[in-house]
């Protein structure tokens, strides 16, 4: 038995990491999302290594754990801070291991590629890519096979990719070696609508060079804009550059504007054309995670009025706590119902319209702009309001921008 009669699964990629026989790819499907496929079946071995560190195919977690501690958490680094699009948690966590020695898998946006992608960065240089939110489903496999499970690595990624990434771990005997940490997903888009999107930004700024998809422009709680460069408007980004360049303000490549949530992020937050494994088995919501650490923004009351940037850190694990102890991390202690107040607590739920968006995306002969003029009859304000879960500024801004 082999991973071949799985589809519409998490596309985490952990079945190629670890197929010794290396006759699993991870490709696109129809829709726009990430599956496995088996190259050669005459190679398989039915050692069953790649249904084995499948999240999918499990219905239970990897990692028993409950809550260690909950915290709002922000960067000392007053830099730090401004550039992500939080409080910074994730690269301080990253910083704090390579300065003793990890290296750091996390996701980067690759603009000749258009896609998300894992990578290893051993340097702090190197992890600045990773920071800020990628809402779109990253290619695993090259980063993943990059780890030697034999050296030290803090990994990110989804609740599902985390989740199969310790099945593998635990498959070697690794997990000592390794920090994981997650984030609260709200689900992944599929990359038809990406690469739609895409093109109409191209018409406006060149072929890509730079993608932000949430900068603090005018303020935390009114972030959901594109931030992007392209050949025609911008600079070309240096990640090679130094620290000091990148993050400390003394060079900027957020130049263009773009977006401002009416149609990334309103096909995104309704829930529109996430994948089918998002809709219906999905069990990492809320406090079910299988990391050492799960990150994310701290929406709702308790820091409604902030503006530079909250993140909610949860410890599933003393060595996640830890760890958010040593960074160089302000951290406040608040009950779990505090931290995760405006997250999802269920799977989203698949709109009736779904397969008509689809079969829209998936016509060449349409832009974004026509398709969203065709959708604008579901895509309702009010659906909007259903999915974020808190009364928040987040939610009234968000809800009066796409009632316009």
């Amino acid at each position: 038995m082999n991973i071949s009669g799985i589809k519409d699964c998490y596309g985490c990629g952990v079945c190629a990491t670890v197929c010794a026989r290396q006759i699993i790819d991870i490709a696109l499907n129809e829709n726009g999302f990430l599956e496995p496929r088996i190259t050669d079946e005459g190679k398989c071995t039915n050692c069953r290594l790649c249904v084995d560190v499948c999240s999918y195919s499990h219905k239970e977690l990897s990692l028993k754990a409950s809550c260690v501690k909950s915290f709002a958490a922000w960067s000392k680094d007053a830099a730090v801070r401004r550039k992500c699009s939080s409080g910074g948690v994730g690269f301080e966590v990253g910083r704090t291991l390579i300065g003793e020695g990890y290296k750091v898998c996390g996701v980067r946006y690759n603009a000749e590629r258009n896609r998300a992608e894992h990578y290893v960065a051993t340097t702090i240089e190197e992890l600045i890519p990773s920071i800020g939110s990628k809402y779109i489903q990253s290619y695993t496999v090259d980063g993943f096979k990059a780890i030697n499970r034999n050296e030290k690595y803090l990994v990110t990624g989804t609740p599902c990719q985390i989740d199969s990434f310790r099945r593998y771990l635990q498959k070697f005997k690794k997990e000592d070696n390794f920090v994981l940490l997650d984030f609260f997903c709200h689900g992944v888009p599929s990359k038809l609508m990406w690469d739609k999107y895409v093109h109409w930004a191209e018409k406006q700024v060149g072929s890509l060079t730079y993608v932000s998809w949430r900068n603090k422009f005018t303020g935390w709680h009114d972030s959901w804009a594109m931030a992007i460069d392209g050949s025609e408007k911008g600079e070309s980004v240096k990640w090679h550059e130094s620290y000091n360049l990148s993050i400390r303000g003394k060079k900027s490549f957020l130049n263009t504007r773009l977006s401002q949530g009416d149609m990334f992020y309103r096909l995104f937050l309704s829930d529109a054309c996430l994948g089918k494994a998002c809709y219906e088995k999905c069990k990492f919501k809320y406090e079910n995670s299988s990391a050492d650490i799960r990150i994310g923004d701290l929406w709702g009351t308790t820091y409604q009025d902030d503006e530079k940037g909250i993140s909610g850190a949860i410890a599933f694990t003393d060595k996640g706590n830890n760890l958010l102890m040593k960074a160089n991390l302000e951290c406040v202690e608040h009950p779990l119902s505090v931290v995760a107040e405006g997250q999802m607590k269920e799977c989203a739920h698949r709109p009736f319209f779904y397969k008509k968006l689809m079969t829209l995306l998936k016509d060449n002969s349409l832009d974004i702009e026509v398709i969203m003029l065709r959708s604008g009859g579901y895509l309702k304000w009010k659906r909007l309001r259903e999915r974020l879960m808190n009364p928040s500024r987040t939610a009234r801004n968000l809800i009066r921008r796409f009632r316009k």
